[in-house]
């Protein structure tokens, strides 16, 4: 069997969604969209499943595969509903359901729905991606109630630049998001993983508000620049593989396609059974770090389809079949992620081919 796998720690999951709750005080909604960010949801919901306050997703149809799978916690859907025949299936499956725009508003108030909705009411506080606009927000929160069709409403909005933390805008979005609730009293939610980690002045003031951990769960630093509570995190996926080939190769000799590396002593050469068929960033350049039966080494050429090459000239105990990690607790996914100019977000949902195996099932 080709020996490509993603190893998930089901227990660092756990530690990192406790690590949410200890953090902010408040209930946290685990992110699991996108397959729990290629870490496979109904997994990863089934490990917290006893203790999760709920779960968020991107759209209904992942929702419905949590309900199929016996999930019976709240899930929200982040993006709310695209049609509004999704209000049925919203009210069936007991969904919770962001409101952020007016169409959505106005389908709701038109809407004949079997029982009242729980709605998360989102602000475009200065991230113009959705949300609906501070003047329009107390007017929305009030027409929703009025229409008889919602039960609950929680006051959300969403931050753009809170990985970075001497970037003013956090504090700006906090602001806007401040003044346009005005005399409003309900249950919040503001934070996302790097404002949880790196924005203590976002959390929210009341046990009864929510945070939205996503990145994190999965032990990964949103931020560029070592932080002191991401650190605590644990890694929940490590991607692996084993040398399958050795190269003995004088100074001078390219290696791979487009010959991107050429040896400048003579090298070992180690060939991975890892590519970006597998997700493995086809960026990532020579230099990319690795770990060979728990040494540190760096990628060298360029990453193939299926394979991958790594030096092994100063590791003489490294050879045909050792253990090759490509992320994990010993190569943070972010210093991959920086090298190859991406984010761990994208590593981890970029992940395929490679079957994963999961440790810490309760």
């Amino acid at each position: 069997m080709r020996p490509a796998r993603a190893l998930i720690d089901l227990d660092a999951l756990r530690h990192n969604y406790r690590l949410a709750r200890e953090l902010s005080g408040a209930r946290a909604l685990a992110v699991v969209k996108a397959d729990a960010y290629g870490h496979g949801a109904l997994p990863c919901a089934q490990a917290l499943a006893d203790e999760a306050d709920g779960f968020a997703v991107a759209c209904i149809e992942e929702a419905l595969e949590l309900r199929a799978a016996g999930i019976r916690a709240p899930i929200l859907l982040l993006e709310g509903f695209f049609e509004a025949a999704e209000l049925a299936l919203i009210v069936e499956h007991e969904l919770w359901c962001v409101v952020h725009s007016l169409w959505q508003l106005e389908a709701i108030e038109r809407s004949a729905v079997a029982r009242p909705l729980t709605v998360w009411l989102k602000l475009d506080s200065g991230m113009h991606r959705v949300g609906l606009h501070p003047e329009d927000y107390r007017a929305a929160h009030q027409r929703l109630l009025a229409s008889g069709k919602v039960a609950k409403i929680v006051l959300m909005s969403h931050f753009a630049r809170a990985d970075e933390p001497d970037c003013p805008r956090t504090a700006e979005q906090l602001a806007v998001f401040q003044a346009a609730r005005g005399e409003l009293v309900a249950e919040t939610s503001l934070c996302n993983s790097p404002a949880l980690l790196g924005w203590p002045q976002a959390w929210p003031a009341q046990p009864g508000d929510w945070v939205r951990p996503g990145i994190m769960l999965y032990g990964a630093t949103p931020f560029e620049q070592p932080q002191a509570r991401a650190a605590r995190l644990e890694p929940v996926m490590t991607l692996e593989s084993r040398i399958i080939a050795v190269r003995e190769l004088p100074a001078g000799e390219p290696v791979g396609y487009g010959a991107r590396f050429v040896s400048a002593r003579p090298t070992r050469v180690g060939v991975v059974a890892m590519g970006y068929a597998d997700g493995y960033p086809r960026h990532a350049p020579s230099g990319t770090p690795v770990a060979v039966e728990g040494q540190r080494t760096g990628l060298i050429g360029r990453v193939s389809m299926d394979m991958l090459t790594v030096d092994l000239t100063d590791l003489p105990q490294a050879g045909l079949g050792s253990r090759v990690e490509l992320w994990g607790r010993q190569v943070p996914a972010s210093e991959v992620a920086a090298a190859a100019e991406s984010i761990p977000y994208q590593l981890f949902c970029n992940l395929k081919r490679a079957p994963r195996h999961y440790s810490g099932v309760a």
